[in-house]
């Protein structure tokens, strides 16, 4: 099963002449393990495709499903929890709080969520420890490098059991270097068993990704599997 599915998606805004249509009947499956890139033109309706992803939106017509449940058919409540507990998301900006430390904003949807503040704490920090800013933990966010607070951001994304990582341009803000650095991280991830939709505009970074679809004027105009990235170096018998 799909961890997202999306069904012939279309979302419009505005009425009659001025009615504007961000997504045209997107169908869109993204299994577990998996990193899907989504590239097109500004205004072509990428952001759109993460919010109705996330739940954050609904579409006008079709439907979208997040581990075979049909997002508009959930009360708001149930949403919100969803959210919480299996869908991550990353921010260009981040979206850190800047009163709250690394691993208290890494852990705050824990806590939000029941968990005791002790074990929030702890899966927050061994979070931080896999994505290698855990000496940073107890550091704000304006005492960090904007590498550093993307990848407190990532892991606020995929703390706890998450099931899907939703990113748009999470490498916006940074050098081409800590660019790479993210989306080796976001793709480390997905090889843990999490779903991952990146929004992009840098076509090198987008072939880190298992797949990559085009979005054209809210439609889906092409769908390819990219060249292999530098990671594949990595995987056994390269070179051989």
């Amino acid at each position: 099963m799909s961890v997202l599915e999306l069904r012939q998606v279309s979302k419009s805004y505005g009425t009659g002449p001025t009615e504007v249509r961000a997504l045209d009947a997107v169908d869109l499956q993204v299994e577990a393990g998996s990193l899907v890139a989504v590239m097109g033109p500004s205004g072509s309706g990428k952001s759109t495709l993460l919010t109705i992803a996330g739940s954050l939106e609904t579409p006008t017509s079709g439907e979208a499903l997040v581990e075979g449940r049909v997002l508009t058919e959930m009360a708001a409540n149930e949403r919100a929890r969803l959210r919480r507990r299996s869908i991550g998301y990353v921010f260009q900006d981040f979206n850190l709080l800047a009163g709250l430390t690394a691993v208290e904003n890494v852990s705050l949807p824990l806590e939000l969520d029941g968990t005791p503040i002790r074990a929030a704490r702890r899966l927050a920090r061994e979070a931080l420890d896999e994505l290698e800013v855990g000496p940073r933990a107890d550091h704000f966010p304006d005492q960090l490098s904007g590498g550093e607070r993307q990848r407190v951001a990532i892991a606020r994304a995929v703390v706890g059991d998450r099931r899907l990582l939703l990113a748009d341009e999470p490498t916006g803000a940074l050098d081409s270097v800590n660019g790479e650095a993210v989306m080796r991280l976001v793709l480390a991830a997905c090889r843990r068993g999490v779903a991952g939709v990146v929004v992009t505009h840098d076509a090198q970074l987008a072939a880190w990704a298992d797949r990559v679809v085009f979005l054209r004027d809210g439609r889906l105009v092409d769908a390819t599997a990219p060249r292999p990235g530098p990671e594949s170096l990595l995987a056994p018998g390269a070179g051989s």
